[in-house]
């Protein structure tokens, strides 16, 4: 697993990593910005201009005060959904990265089956719902855990990011219930190899790299436990 991480950090610095690298990052921008902007008209709709307030009179700052806590609040929020949102596109990708893998490492190979762009939609949006509730219902166990939260944290996420990707990356050769049934097999090594790419996820602008880098690292994996052969 460590050599298929390691082997996979060299294949971001390839171009197309780097592309899918860069197209997730901007898309993810570009839709953090639209919902901020979003935010700021729905506030600009729903607050008047000038406010009365009893026993202080008119208050002309309030949308203006509204405006720069959203854009705070935005900031703060990023942290949290860009890696998600990073993922959705990149998942969208995949294959792109997947092909990039396999045309440098495994030449040999004949073309992947692959699956279709709504089913690779639905299946990223899936992912970032998941990941995004599971980790907002393990919130307050982050809390109460204390200085075991961080290993709660690369152990869920882990545990979900192993899940996606290899699932993700085996369906491009199995149908659905034989990549099920291979990720069943292997469930020990897709969640360490999962946890790796977890590790970065508490690094702000590091986490980035973690979905191209997941898909990189899982198609190393799905080859070294004989997916192919499996298929």
């Amino acid at each position: 697993m460590l050599g298929d991480f390691l082997t996979a950090t060299g294949d971001l610095f390839r171009a197309r990593a780097l592309g899918v690298l860069a197209l997730g990052i901007a898309l993810s921008l570009a839709l953090l910005l639209g919902v901020y902007a979003g935010l700021v008209q729905v506030i600009d709709w729903f607050t008047p201009d000038v406010l009365t307030l009893p026993w202080v009179g008119e208050v002309r700052w309030v949308q203006d005060l509204l405006s720069w806590g959203s854009l705070a609040f935005m900031l703060v929020m990023s942290f949290f959904l860009m890696m998600p949102v990073a993922s959705l596109f990149t998942g969208l990708f995949l294959e792109t990265v997947a092909d990039g893998v396999e045309a440098r490492h495994y030449p040999h190979l004949p073309p992947p089956r692959g699956a279709s762009f709504a089913q690779t939609l639905v299946d990223s949006l899936n992912f970032l719902a998941v990941l995004i509730v599971a980790n907002l219902v393990a919130l307050m166990a982050y809390v109460w855990s204390g200085p075991a939260a961080p290993l709660l944290f690369w152990g869920l996420n882990g545990y979900l990011l192993g899940r996606e990707y290899f699932q993700m990356v085996a369906m491009r050769r199995l149908d659905r219930a034989g990549a099920k049934a291979m990720r069943r097999r292997h469930w020990a090594q897709v969640w360490a190899a999962g946890v790796l790419m977890a590790l970065p996820l508490s690094v702000p602008v590091v986490n980035l790299v973690v979905p191209v880098l997941g898909a990189a690292t899982f198609t190393h994996l799905f080859h070294r436990l004989g997916g192919e052969r499996r298929r």
